[in-house]
């Protein structure tokens, strides 16, 4: 049967039903079942009302930036999980109220479970929290355009973008560059560069540019954007 509609009380009565001694849908670790029915909510459950559910529904929503990639079949529809017939209760309003749990309790556990039930849940939650503490986190990087202004109109403009191009720092890629016409037959350098955020300081590379006294009077940035 699986559950019903998830945004009225007889679906909110069932799921909250489920997830009594669940702290999943289906299985030990959050899955595409969680993510259909976590979608099929809508919201948070009234936590006065229905407390499983909205303790399920806070600790799902904390994977809401992996959905993707949790295990499990993203093209069933919440109505493929849940109770069967036999499970669900007759008259749901009648069924004995439970204990408001604490919000912190994410992994909430049956006295009804065996030993081995709670063995297997336990390393199965252990070896998903290991797993996604050793995810990486993806680099931080910026698309940048510097301007790059010269001295006069006698300034060696070749020699100045050689000069900017020669400056090399980890996390540092340079791009495309052109000239561009300020007036009175002055033109600066525009350059396009990437840069991850961690190892480069804008700052600091403007400094290093602006060293070659020579040929630049100054930068600045003209554009920036995160990747």
């Amino acid at each position: 049967m699986g559950f019903s509609d998830l945004v009225n009380d007889a679906g909110l009565t069932m799921l909250d039903k489920w997830v009594t001694t669940r702290s999943y849908i289906a299985g030990y670790t959050p899955s595409q079942a969680d993510v259909k029915t976590f979608q099929g909510v809508k919201k948070s459950p009234a936590v006065e009302k229905y407390p499983h559910a909205y303790r399920w529904y806070k600790h799902i929503a904390s994977f809401e930036s992996e959905f993707s990639a949790l295990p499990g079949d993203p093209s069933k529809e919440y109505t493929a999980y849940g109770p069967e017939a036999s499970e669900v209760a007759v008259n749901p309003a009648k069924a004995p109220a439970a204990d408001e749990e604490d919000d912190d309790d994410l992994f909430g556990s049956s006295e009804s479970e065996d030993e081995e039930t709670k063995k297997v849940r336990e390393q199965r939650l252990a070896e998903y929290k290991k797993k996604k503490e050793g995810k990486a986190k993806p680099t931080a990087k910026s698309v940048v355009t510097l301007d790059v202004k010269p001295w006069d109109d006698e300034t060696d403009m070749k020699e100045l973008e050689k000069n900017v191009r020669a400056i090399e720092k980890d996390g540092l890629v340079w791009g495309k560059a052109q000239l561009v016409a300020v007036g009175f037959g002055v033109k600066k350098l525009q350059i396009n560069l990437v840069v991850e955020d961690d190892k480069v300081s804008l700052e600091e590379l403007q400094e290093d540019i602006e060293g070659d006294e020579d040929h630049v009077q100054s930068t600045d940035v003209a554009a920036m954007q995160k990747l």
